[in-house]
């Protein structure tokens, strides 16, 4: 199973604005969790924390989770298996000190999801 690490710009920006330790610890653990998926799947999902979204998915599932890196800073990304070309794509959203974890998984979540809850929105004036 191959693996692809694809970054946003404001992930780039993200990492940017961090000391060089802290990058450094940052590639280290993504690349860490990246490795443990094509033989130990259970344990790469180990690394990761899912977060509860706001309502209004409608049974769909979310892919998107954070990655501890250090005490204080954490990673937001979703991760994406694609069985029919045998690879897993890890999508990197953003990295955020610990107190900000909220605000920017919220935005992230509402910029990625937003057509589908902008349609249940939609779906349940109908009603």
């Amino acid at each position: 199973m191959d693996v692809l690490i694809e970054s946003t710009r404001s992930f780039d920006k993200d990492l940017g604005s961090l000391s060089e330790a802290e990058q450094t610890a940052a590639v280290k653990k993504l690349n860490h969790c990246a490795n443990l998926f094509p033989t130990q799947k259970a344990e790469a999902y180990h690394q990761l924390s899912g977060l509860p979204l706001s309502s209004g998915l409608n049974g769909y599932e979310s892919s998107l989770y954070t990655l501890k890196i250090s005490q204080q800073l954490r990673i937001i990304l979703a991760v994406d298996e694609d069985p029919i070309f045998g690879q897993v794509i890890f999508t990197l959203f953003r990295a955020v000190q610990h107190k900000d974890l909220d605000k920017a998984y919220q935005s992230t979540a509402e910029s990625l999801y937003q057509e589908l809850l902008h349609h249940n929105r939609e779906a349940a004036q109908v009603y």
